[in-house]
């Protein structure tokens, strides 16, 4: 298995869940995070090697990540697992299954890339890479299907983990925050390069949030590898000492927030899974934005935004994304509680649309494979 980037892990630990329940003597290798660790996944490189986002970001490490890649594959087919699962990373994952495919080892994609989205020409791709792809919303299997990919629809795993009515209360005292006053929760992404894009932003915009709104409060959960360079971007802020770094602890953050200014990305899943209204950010090298802008298929970036087909949900990204935008919008849902109960009404009848369960549902879709 492999899995390149936090969401993927936590993917990843679901789907092994299932994959114990069926064969509890499985046994599972390959790169893997704290998730997939926690269940006896052996990861034979470090999971942040492979999370790097952009076009020009990839170009800087492809050296590093081709040679990881080299190396796992010919230490694949020395060992021939019985099944190799690659979970999203598609850039990483597709070229390394349909190597390994060719070569008469079963393959199995988690997680459908967003062809829907952007991209469309990677189904040649994903044909030739994949025995069967699990997929994580309702409509992706049909067109799979019409294009020769066999697949199946698994649920979200977020939507059976996370719960329909989250417990704010709860959430704050975990991580000791009073329980009553405003909380933003400020998601910069779990990836270094996000990060370096981001997070000033986000502290900036949090200034200006506090000046409009003293008693507000600021919590930003951080991925544990990434924690001294946050630190150090928070220090150089006009928010140093303002804000609470937490230690990973994203689902709790976001139970416990009122708002929160998010990274695109998984996590504004998640934001909508917890019913929170969110402003979904984004900024990247500029030769990246615009090739991948010009690949945009949809209106929308964000998956709420994707999902329910219509801005939900606002979206300012690059040049957008200013500090004072920023500010504005977030401040704007925590002054529209009419607005945050109806979208929480919305992403309710998302989350019931997505919730299955996944580890029982991706474990027979792999049954299958293996018996073909």
């Amino acid at each position: 298995m492999v899995a390149g980037e936090p969401s993927g892990d936590l993917l990843a630990g679901l789907l092994m869940d299932g994959l114990k329940a069926r064969w509890p003597e499985v046994s599972t290798v390959g790169i893997g995070g704290p998730q997939m660790l926690a269940r006896g996944f052996q990861s034979w490189w470090p999971m942040d090697k492979l999370a790097v986002r952009g076009y020009i970001e990839v170009l800087r490490h492809y050296a590093e990540i081709a040679g990881i890649r080299r190396q796992l594959k010919a230490r694949l087919l020395r060992e021939w697992p019985q099944l190799f699962i690659g979970v999203d990373a598609p850039d990483f994952n597709l070229d390394l299954e349909a190597g390994l495919r060719g070569r008469g080892i079963r393959t199995v994609h988690f997680v459908c890339p967003s062809i829907w989205a952007w991209r469309p020409e990677r189904i040649d791709k994903i044909r030739a890479a994949a025995d069967h792809v699990l997929c994580i919303f309702p409509f992706e299997p049909a067109l799979l299907a019409a294009q020769g990919v066999q697949a199946s629809y698994v649920g979200h795993p977020l939507a059976q983990v996370i719960p329909l009515q989250p417990d704010a209360r709860a959430a704050r005292r975990a991580l000791g925050l009073p329980e009553q006053g405003p909380i933003v929760a400020l998601l910069p992404g779990s990836r270094r390069s996000e990060m370096r894009y981001l997070a000033a932003r986000f502290f900036e915009a949090a200034a200006l949030m506090r000046k409009a709104q003293p008693q507000l409060r600021f919590i930003c959960p951080v991925v544990p590898s990434l924690q001294a360079e946050m630190a150090q971007l928070l220090q150089a802020s006009p928010m140093a000492g303002q804000i609470t770094l937490l230690q990973g602890q994203s689902h709790a953050a976001l139970a416990a927030c009122d708002a929160t200014l998010i990274a695109s990305g998984t996590a504004t899943l998640e934001a909508a899974l917890f019913k929170r209204p969110m402003v979904i950010a984004y900024n990247m090298n500029r030769l990246s934005w615009r090739l991948m802008h010009r690949q945009q298929l949809q209106p929308w970036v964000g998956l709420p935004n994707i999902l329910c087909e219509d801005f939900v949900v606002p979206e300012l990204l690059q040049d957008a994304a200013t500090p004072q935008a920023l500010a504005e919008a977030t401040l704007a849902w925590l002054q529209s509680p009419g607005d945050v109960q109806a979208l929480q009404q919305r992403f309710t009848q998302l989350h019931e649309l997505l919730r299955r369960d996944t580890p029982t549902l991706c474990a027979q879709a792999i049954a299958g494979v293996l018996s073909r």
